[in-house]
């Protein structure tokens, strides 16, 4: 069967949601197979049906989705389909979620909120899922919500690779947008040998997606600052980060991230003049109306193929980051 990869005793199966098929055929062009047909539909109500065209029984499967908007119907399809593999007697069911779900509600700030990041994991495992693969967690503690293996991947040597052969370390700058992500820039100030920045801001716990920045720590004066982020939602933050940066001297601003959740009016606000260059990869989808000169996506595929093939052959994910870039 064309979509189905035999090694051996073992069946590789890459199974894609609707969300972004062009992901999971991507990723199975890598793996020199194809993804199986499915008839996945939704009903007049908004029910989701998924039926599998070809047989899975003892098969390694995984199912790719990206749960961009809307988010719920791409998390309750790809449930749908974990349960329907289980149900199909396939030996392990591997959620590839490149953009894990609700990943910011991963604990309570203040009394009486949902800690959704471990409900996603128990809606996963309660469904079949045998294993979690993601790039580029919001939260590290993530990893131990789900009941099995995580697979924590990261896409920084993707974006290194990019960044060192476009800019040059000695008029660079590495920016932290917050102090949460202090430790992940101070990496990326190590691998490119540039020095480290750190924006400190207040986020109003009452206004979702409002921001004010207060200061910035570190000499950005005559830099090109590259500021890195996990994600960019409304750009809103970012966009306020890089004006503080020109405004202390910064002669240029280039932000990188992984994912590009984009939700308006981001596409507007990102192509303010204080950002002189966005770099991202395609973890989520980025339709043609949401691209502009200033923007750069970068393949996620290959990274994901591997990690993939590591699973499969059970090798070892860990080593694909060892001494990575």
């Amino acid at each position: 069967m064309a979509s189905i990869k035999i090694t051996g005793q073992k069946r590789l199966v890459i199974i894609s949601g609707r969300a972004y098929p062009e992901l999971a055929e991507q990723v199975a062009a890598e793996l020199e197979t194809e993804v199986l047909p499915t008839d996945a539909r939704t009903f007049a109500n908004g029910e989701i049906y998924a039926r599998f065209d070809e047989s899975v029984r003892g098969c390694d499967a995984f199912v790719i989705q990206s749960h961009a908007r809307p988010i719920n119907e791409a998390l309750m399809e790809q449930l749908i389909m974990v349960d329907a593999l289980k149900r199909a007697s396939a030996k392990r069911i591997t959620v590839v979620a490149p953009f894990y779900p609700y990943s910011r509600q991963d604990k309570k700030g203040r009394g009486r909120e949902p800690i959704s990041a471990r409900l996603i994991a128990d809606l996963f495992k309660a469904a079949g899922a045998d294993r979690i693969m993601s790039v580029d967690l919001h939260a590290a503690q993530i990893q131990g919500f789900f009941d099995g293996p995580v697979d924590h991947l990261f896409a920084m040597p993707v974006l290194l690779e990019h960044f060192r052969a476009k800019l040059d370390p000695s008029t660079l700058a590495v920016v932290s947008p917050d102090m949460g992500r202090v430790r992940v820039a101070d990496i990326w100030s190590d691998k490119l040998g540039a020095p480290l920045a750190i924006i400190h801001k207040r986020r109003d716990p009452l206004v979702p997606n409002q921001v004010s920045v207060h200061e910035i720590v570190g000499d950005v004066s005559g830099k090109v600052c590259l500021l890195v982020d996990d994600m960019i939602d409304t750009g809103r933050t970012i966009v306020k980060a890089a004006e503080a940066l020109k405004k202390n001297g910064a002669t240029g601003v280039v932000v990188a991230a992984t994912h590009a959740i984009f939700s308006d009016p981001a596409f507007d606000i990102l192509q303010a003049e204080a950002i002189d260059q966005v770099v991202v990869t395609d973890t989520l989808p980025i339709p043609e109306d949401k691209r502009w000169d200033r923007l750069t996506v970068l393949p996620i595929a290959p990274l994901l193929a591997r990690a993939i093939h590591e699973v499969f052959d059970d090798g070892s994910v860990t080593s694909m980051f060892d001494g990575a870039a």
